[in-house]
């Protein structure tokens, strides 16, 4: 089945709020087995958005809305699609008892512009948000012949959801896909992420070339290269009634040519892959950042259940903070700078060893785009890894002045460092 999403709003076009929504549903649908044709953007403009709507539903199977479901005057769309589909606005008392609880709950009293949430067109089935006031509405069209869509079938939907982040997400993993799947036919999509690193991406393209074009036709590869990493994302399309355990991604031939460069499989990016790594293998972990600022430690602790492994990290971006919290002597940094191996790893040392942990990472650079010298020039980066018994350090040296980048290729190196210490020593 083929999907168009219509994310609305004036904020978005005007780039004052980023269109997440686009690439959260996107990823929902293909995931489901359901093909995502075009995403339209549009703002608060009731032209716009009719024109919008008219063509999506002409051209697909399925068409998903965003936006303008509020309780304010700029919020159109209901309004909209009440005069489109040649409707009447109704109180659903579906809607209006999940506005009354969610006030009930928040403590506020409910008042009439807020319990005009609840109107709906008469025409739509009402998907209960439980997370939001704004409904969610289900309208199936009816087609002739002439007008079947792309799968053959004599109808389309469209659906209306609010534009809140959570909202959305919500509504569509818990009432819109699973309706979705009920009323078409979709197929299996099954994918798998091969994390690389140590090379880039044409040269990668180059390598795994002659496996690449040996591919079934049923299976797509896509190269997403992130700060200092390349993801490969293979991706297959089977019929809804194909037999999985027969199925399989041809992978030994990637790794006889690209095994080198492969640090791990089945994770989105390398922080997810060491929370995986240190979980299953019961190793604790402590961190200290001078030069990311705590990213590393963001990183982590943005999955549920890194407090199983991670102890703590220090922020250490003064050298009395390296000396006092880590135990950074005051001669290393006399004699070789914040910025050195030296320092690096005593700040790794020290760090496991405070917090007891059975691991630690450390970060010491210039992200720049200030603060360089000819010496250490913006870009100069040192990290280490330590455990009871060893610790590597390693130089980077990134070309470019800007700070976001250098400091995502850091946080990405220090998480490969430490994948293969843990490998192989753990």
């Amino acid at each position: 089945m083929n999907v168009t999403i219509i994310n609305i709003g004036d904020e978005l076009l005007l780039g004052q709020v980023v269109n997440t929504n686009a690439s959260t549903m996107g990823r929902m649908l293909t995931e489901a087995g359901m093909a995502v044709g075009r995403t339209i953007v549009v703002g608060d403009n009731r032209k716009a958005i009719w024109q919008a709507v008219d063509s999506a539903l002409h051209k697909s199977d399925a068409v998903l809305v965003t936006g303008g479901l509020g309780p304010t005057k700029d919020d159109i769309t209901k309004r909209l699609l009440c005069d489109y589909f040649h409707s009447e606005l109704v109180e659903s008392e579906t809607a209006l008892e999940n506005v009354r609880r969610i006030f009930a709950v928040r403590g506020f009293e409910l008042t009439a512009v807020n319990r005009a949430q609840a109107l709906v067109p008469k025409c739509c089935e009402v998907l209960n948000n439980d997370v939001g006031t704004a409904p969610c509405m289900w309208f199936q069209v009816e087609k002739g012949k002439s007008e079947a869509t792309q799968d053959g079938l004599p109808h389309t939907v469209l659906v209306s959801l609010p534009g809140v982040p959570h909202e959305m997400e919500w509504l569509m993993q818990n009432r819109v896909i699973p309706k979705l799947q009920e009323t078409f036919r979709t197929d299996i999509i099954i994918n798998k992420n091969i994390l690389t690193q140590g090379i880039g991406e044409s040269f990668l393209s180059d390598l795994i070339e002659p496996w690449e074009t040996s591919l079934p036709e049923d299976i797509k590869l896509a190269y997403l290269p992130v700060a200092g990493m390349t993801k490969l994302r293979l991706t297959a399309r089977l019929p809804h009634d194909y037999p999985l355990s027969t199925f399989h991604f041809p992978l030994e031939g990637l790794y006889k040519i690209a095994g080198q460069y492969i640090v791990g499989e089945d994770c989105e990016t390398l922080a997810e892959l060491v929370h995986k790594t240190l979980t299953e293998r019961g190793l604790t972990l402590a961190t200290a950042e001078s030069c990311t600022g705590g990213t590393i430690a963001s990183q982590l602790t943005a999955q549920a259940g890194a407090s199983v492994y991670f102890k703590g990290g220090v922020v250490a971006y003064s050298n009395e903070v390296k000396e006092c919290a880590l135990g950074v002597q005051h001669s290393t940094l006399e004699a070789h700078g914040a910025v050195s191996e030296e320092t690096a790893r005593e700040m790794a040392e020290g760090v496991r060893k405070r917090l007891g942990a059975d691991i630690a990472i450390a970060t010491t650079g210039i992200a720049g785009p200030d603060g360089g010298t000819r010496e250490k020039p913006v870009g100069t980066v040192w990290i280490a890894v330590a455990d009871a018994t060893h610790t590597e350090a390693q130089l980077l040296s990134f070309p470019g002045r800007r700070r976001q980048q250098n400091i995502d290729r850091t946080v990405n190196q220090a998480f490969s460092m430490l994948i293969h210490l843990i490998c192989q020593k753990h």
